[in-house]
């Protein structure tokens, strides 16, 4: 996918991307502390159904489920010299899942996140170490088919801007960047929901918004700000608002589909361009945004 693909893309109207790929697969019998990516390798038919899910209920956009698949995370589970061949696979997987599925083309984005290692002088990783692990996951994405980069969960301006510069060093492909936003628009370890889109944007992202955080009640007031300032698409990806956790350690999230449709309604009214939901939505949610937008006249 070239970048002025994308813009064509977004020009058309509202995108919709897929829901939670994470909590979803806890339902579907993942353990805790286990490694996403090589569990999902393991269980292909699970993500395979859910991604099929969400190009029948109408996303155009995917995450392949390559979230912390880099060397940093994979480390943790003694698993980096598999690196390449995770990345490779899950691309490889979910564009088979969704190919053919819906009338329109649906694009597979490689999904990368934080590593969970803060940047000098708050943490003890340096730019050019970060860089490096963020450029390795980018070359093989890029190298395995992803259609575009989507760096989402992010923590600070800070580390979108390494990713940024990491993609743009590897590939050509359009690179998406959402931050995890408290309700008032600031990131968890630096910067806010203005300053990301102000600096991505003259760096070149392709879009730049938000996504996990809370619900998209509480998100209205961060998106206007965001597409006051904007020159590219603004992303939302909320919660299907806030959860509560039972006796098993299993989350339970406040919003059904019906309401959090709604409210992703007023988000798209605010300013957002490119839609659709983080932990505890699934394809049910997407269906009923999609209703609303197009009874809305949205797409």
């Amino acid at each position: 996918m070239t970048k002025q693909e994308f813009a064509e893309l977004t020009e058309q109207g509202i995108v919709l991307m897929d829901g939670a790929t994470g909590s979803n697969l806890r339902k579907a019998g993942m353990p805790v502390g286990v490694c996403t990516e090589q569990w999902v390798l393991e269980h292909p038919e699970i993500i395979t159904e859910l991604q099929r899910a969400y190009a029948e209920a109408g996303s155009r956009i995917i995450y392949a489920p390559t979230f912390s698949a880099n060397r940093i995370s994979l480390t943790m589970h003694g698993l980096q010299d598999r690196l390449a061949k995770l990345n490779t696979e899950l691309v490889r997987l979910t564009k088979k899942a969704v190919d053919g599925i819906s009338g329109a083309r649906v694009y597979v984005a490689g999904d990368v996140t934080t590593t969970g290692k803060m940047l000098e002088p708050r943490g003890d990783i340096t730019y050019h170490e970060l860089y490096e692990v963020y450029r390795e996951q980018i070359r093989v994405l890029t190298d395995a088919g992803a259609d575009l980069i989507g760096a989402e969960t992010l923590m600070s301006v800070e580390e979108a801007q390494v990713i940024l510069d990491a993609a743009q060093s590897t590939c050509d492909l359009p690179v998406m960047c959402t931050l995890t936003l408290e309700a008032d628009g600031n990131a968890l370890f630096g910067g806010n929901a203005v300053e990301l889109v102000e600096t991505l944007q003259e760096m070149g992202a392709a879009a730049a918004g938000l996504n996990c955080s809370v619900g998209p009640d509480q998100l209205e007031s961060v998106v206007a700000s965001m597409k006051a300032v904007a020159r590219i698409p603004i992303v939302a990806k909320p919660n299907a608002g806030m959860p509560v956790m039972d006796e098993k350690g299993m989350a339970h999230y406040s919003m059904g589909p019906e309401q959090f449709a709604a409210s992703m309604l007023r988000l798209v009214d605010a300013g957002a361009q490119i839609v659709g939901g983080c932990c505890g939505t699934d394809p049910s949610y997407i269906v009923e945004l999609r209703k609303l937008l197009s009874n809305h006249g949205a797409i």
